[in-house]
């Protein structure tokens, strides 16, 4: 098996095939079948103390991603649009108990019993780049997409903050920032009001055939990345042999996410809280099943795409003025 931890990434030849992020497909990603291609992680729960080393490492990967807002923020009309959400300030910055525009990794905590005796439970928490991802398929701008190797990710260079990816996520995983992006030369008093921002699974990284931030640093390998068919028979080797549960085999059709508990999902459902940033770990249905979401999704499919066009133009012109800079990867 060439599945990969922390420790044994770098003696396998699986390095070379994590380098291929693929381009854009013409049809959302629900209309094409899942590839061989497509890298999934296992997340064995069991394993984590809570540390969050994964959380610290996310945060220095991408510290240079994270936004700087321009203030005061542009007066929105209508007033009915959606609202200003701003995590810009100091404080804010540093909140790691939820999913935030600068904390795209989090741990959730569980207190369960188990064998009639209590077990506290720690669970890294942050996208779960679904296979037939609703965030990609249904933005209306082509800012989300789906690369060849099953990494969902957001372009803030054309995302207009709209919030569309969030509303459809089953576990609304996207947070929004406000005075950055596209929206504010375009129209900062109409549209969007930001950029929307999730975990990337660290995809500029493996282009370059490393692992994940997060799995790179964390101390007992709580986390193992490879082809998904691999991992997902390693996760199924676990539940027959070890009689533990899983989560992300099926849920949204199936993700590139599978965790694996000692306890049902149903019971750490309860025991965790949720809200605002903090994902729920209920069944979920296929959304990309539901007719009027696929038909939504071929129909904007295309306009999607000319819009991700007409954005990367717009984009290339402002790198072409001597005033700007941008040392970000093109997704």
């Amino acid at each position: 098996m060439t599945l990969l931890s922390r420790r044994n990434f770098l003696k396998t030849g699986l390095a070379a095939a994590c380098a291929t992020c693929a381009a854009q497909v013409p049809l959302p990603a629900s209309a094409h079948p899942s590839g061989a291609d497509e890298l999934a992680t296992l997340i064995d729960i069991r394993k984590c103390i809570g540390c969050e080393a994964c959380v610290e490492a996310c945060r220095e990967a991408h510290a240079e991603d994270y936004p700087e807002p321009k203030k005061p923020f542009p007066k929105m009309h209508p007033t009915s649009v959606v609202k200003a959400a701003d995590w810009s300030d100091a404080e804010k910055r540093e909140v790691r108990d939820r999913l935030t525009p600068y904390n795209w990794l989090f741990i959730q905590e569980a207190t369960v019993e188990k064998d009639g005796e209590e077990l506290y439970l720690t669970i890294p928490r942050r996208c779960m780049h679904c296979q037939n991802p609703p965030c990609a398929d249904l933005c209306p701008w082509g800012a989300a997409r789906k690369l060849k190797n099953g990494i969902s990710v957001i372009n803030s260079d054309l995302c207009l903050g709209g919030q569309k990816c969030k509303d459809v996520c089953p576990w609304s995983i996207p947070e929004r920032q406000t005075g950055v992006g596209l929206y504010l030369d375009l129209m900062p008093s109409l549209a969007g009001n930001g950029v929307m921002y999730k975990c990337d699974r660290c995809h500029a990284r493996v282009a370059q055939g490393e692992l994940p931030a997060c799995i790179e640093a964390c101390p007992e390998d709580v986390q193992i990345i490879g082809p998904r068919d691999e991992i997902l028979a390693e996760a199924q080797r676990l539940q027959k042999e070890e009689g533990v549960y899983l989560y992300g085999e099926h849920e949204n059709g199936g993700t590139n996410t599978i965790y694996v508990s000692p306890v049902p999902f149903e019971t750490l459902n309860k025991a965790i809280a949720k809200g605002p940033g903090r994902p729920h770990l209920n069944p979920v249905q296929d959304q990309m099943a539901d007719a009027d979401n696929m038909t939504k999704a071929v129909f904007i499919a295309p306009l999607a795409g000319l819009a991700a066009a007409a954005g990367r133009i717009y984009k290339a012109l402002k790198i072409s003025q001597p005033s700007h800079t941008n040392s970000g990867v093109d997704i």
